[in-house]
């Protein structure tokens, strides 16, 4: 198995492509800390790496975030071979049973309801495969129609990136503006 790994715009998270579906169409998962990888045994093996900090498994690859200060000549030849042994084994990426979506709750109605379509379907379109790129994730958390803002939440290489907030106000909030004019603003979201 090889293992490629490409740098992303956040000096701390490299994104590794074991060339073979991680997530799939179950994901994406994104596992901000080891007490939340219950669900993934992959995730969980990638937090016993000494130095990872943060772990993103996208449809086709694996999104790490190191501790800030950490050298990568130390955690990335653990990490692949984390990565391997876990694919090597025949193991599964992530319990269906135990991964929850974080399906959006919020029922919009009659303009909202279009607006909110509006939104996801650019997001789904242009923000996420641009992101995906990046070993990264954004996904549509609410829209308030009473201010126009959009909150999103910025997930794999994306979460604590030097460049994030620059992506997220002059890239995708002036996307958003231009395309859908009830939208006044984007805002992050844990």
């Amino acid at each position: 198995m090889f293992i490629q790994t490409e740098a992303t715009p956040n000096p701390d998270t490299v994104k590794f492509l074991p060339g073979i579906p991680v997530a799939g169409a179950l994901g994406p998962f994104d596992y901000p800390d080891a007490a939340s990888a219950r669900s993934s045994l992959l995730a969980r093996a990638l937090f016993q790496v000494d130095g990872v900090d943060r772990v993103f498994l996208g449809s086709d690859f694996v999104s790490i975030s190191k501790e800030t200060g950490r050298d990568w000549k130390h955690v990335k030849p653990m990490v692949l071979a984390a990565i391997m042994d876990h694919f090597m084994a025949g193991l599964p990426v992530v319990d269906e049973d135990a991964a929850s979506g974080e399906a959006d709750d919020i029922t919009y109605e009659g303009a909202a309801a279009e607006i909110v379509e509006e939104i996801r379907e650019l997001i789904e379109t242009r923000v996420r495969p641009a992101v995906a790129q990046d070993g990264g994730d954004i996904t549509f958390r609410r829209f308030d129609p009473d201010t126009g803002i959009v909150h999103l939440t910025m997930r794999g290489a994306c979460a604590g990136c030097p460049s994030s907030t620059m992506t997220l106000k002059q890239g995708i909030e002036n996307m958003l503006r231009t395309y859908v004019p009830e939208v006044t603003a984007v805002e992050a979201e844990l």
